[in-house]
């Protein structure tokens, strides 16, 4: 009769008490009242298998596990290993015959081609080169200033104090000779009696011998040449004479005309010997100052007729000459300073004014030139894009010569009937250093530079691109790469 499943587990249990009580046999009491020394819940066999299958596993087992593992691995690198040395050699081979010396300059170009499209999408346009006179024109700003060989100073040659002030402010017209102001001073007081006493002596000696009336005549006029070298009037002198009345305040007069520009003097103040009273500007004549570039020095030369515009005086030109080129030069402007000389009738030009100097001067008469923005300066170079037959533009280097306003000499490179870029000129070049950048990568690993595929035709359906096929993944011991499929 065949045995179930739990008459066996009841047999194992039958089994395993019966074990016990031989163990506990094994070990007698030992002295009276004592309980065997085992433990109370005995620890099993780690080497024995439970009853159900799932005891622990043995020192063995785990060793052989631990072994299988680092075998897979191993394996694993080793497959890695020679799956990439193929790769990375190549790769390396390539890169170890790549010349980057062939790579172009960042200043070097290349000839452009642009569709009719793209050229008036961004603005190039194209002019010729023309053969003819290169008539030039420096045109600048200039301000209005004094002339200043009219720009006199007003001081007395005497101390004393102001009595009263008769030209009293700034910007006041004078006239030469005009009363400025009255002035009390100890000097001319003690002047004016040593003429009296002078001119009393002369009648005293009249009736006497030659050689006093002539000493007496030499004191009187000693005397009237000290008050005239102080600026006195000589009819103020002839009035003390005649008069024979020393006066306390003694009158100051113009010694020029023009327009008070600075002031320095107040009713009741003591002045002293050669201090700047006035100064008096004749505005009849003015100058203007302008500054003329380095470059367009070579235009300038005296004697050259300015013509000059005002804001002030719209419709209204005025011509001069220029008079001064000054010797130096500004060196943080790179600018030169010119002198023109104008007259101002009526006034109407003020110092200070800001105006528009055109110099006119004879270029050469045949000479070939361009637009001036189809020049296209790096600092080391300069060159134009010359459309060719074929509708290719080409960097052209050029030698540029004079230069005007809008045009500019070319006196290398280029020939009469030729076309150049006139616009734009930066955007073609930066189209020419872009290709010529990428035309020298063309080598590398992996860079494809080729010309691109000529476009569809319009209204036909351009192919979906073909999406790169990549080699798989060989499967690793241990990766299970079936949850990422989809």
């Amino acid at each position: 009769m065949s045995k179930g499943p739990s008459d066996m587990l009841n047999e194992r249990a039958a089994g395993v008490q019966h074990g016990d009580s031989r163990r506990y046999a094994a070990h007698p009491r030992g002295d009276a009242g004592t309980q065997p020394a085992g433990p109370a819940n005995p620890v099993p066999d780690p080497n024995e298998e439970s009853p159900f299958g799932s005891g622990r596993p043995s020192g063995r087992r785990r060793a052989m596990g631990a072994a299988i593992l680092a075998i897979v691995l191993l394996v694993a690198i080793a497959a890695v290993y020679l799956l990439t040395r193929g790769e990375s050699g190549a790769a390396a081979a390539d890169m170890a015959g790549h010349n980057h010396g062939a790579a172009p300059a960042a200043d070097s170009a290349m000839p452009v081609m642009l569709t009719a499209e793209d050229a008036r999408r961004i603005g190039v346009t194209y002019a010729p080169v023309v053969l003819g006179p290169l008539a030039t024109e420096i045109r600048t700003v200039a301000q209005v200033t004094f002339d200043e060989t009219r720009v006199k100073a007003i001081s007395p040659k005497i101390d004393g104090w102001v009595e009263e002030l008769y030209v009293n402010y700034t910007g006041q017209p004078v006239q030469q000779g005009q009363a400025l102001l009255s002035i009390y001073s100890p000097m001319l007081v003690s002047a004016q009696q040593e003429l009296l006493l002078a001119r009393q002596l002369t009648a005293d000696v009249a009736g006497g011998t030659p050689e006093a009336r002539r000493g007496a005549e030499e004191l009187r006029e000693s005397a009237r040449r000290r008050l005239a070298f102080w600026d006195i009037p000589e009819s103020e002198i002839d009035r003390i004479e005649r008069t024979g009345e020393v006066r306390k305040a003694i009158v100051l007069r113009a010694s020029a005309g023009g327009v008070v520009v600075e002031k320095n003097v107040l009713a009741g103040q003591r002045i002293m010997a050669g201090e700047a009273l006035y100064q008096v500007a004749d505005l009849s004549t003015l100058w203007l100052e302008g500054e003329v570039f380095e470059r367009d020095l070579a235009g300038i030369r005296l004697g050259q007729q300015v013509t000059a515009e005002f804001e002030a005086l719209p419709g209204e030109p005025r011509t001069g000459r220029i008079t001064y080129i000054y010797p130096t030069l500004n060196p943080e402007t790179r600018t030169a300073r010119v002198r023109v000389e104008l007259t101002n009738p009526g006034l109407a030009l003020k110092p200070g004014m800001y105006a528009t100097i055109r110099v006119s001067g004879t270029g050469p008469e045949s000479a070939l030139s361009v637009p001036r923005s189809a020049v296209l300066s790096t600092g080391t170079r300069h060159l134009v894009f010359l459309k060719r037959a074929d509708g290719m533009l080409e960097p052209r280097d050029v030698v540029p010569g004079l230069a005007t306003a809008e045009r500019i000499q070319i006196l290398e490179g280029l020939t009469v009937g030729d076309t150049v870029v006139s616009s734009a000129t930066f955007l073609v070049d930066a189209e020419s250093n872009l290709g010529s950048a990428l035309g020298g990568m063309g080598d590398m690993p992996g860079m494809d530079m080729g010309a691109p595929a000529p476009s569809a035709a319009p209204g036909a359906s351009a192919a979906p691109a073909a999406a790169p096929k990549t080699a798989p993944m060989p499967d690793m011991p241990g990766m299970d790469h079936s949850q990422h499929q989809e």
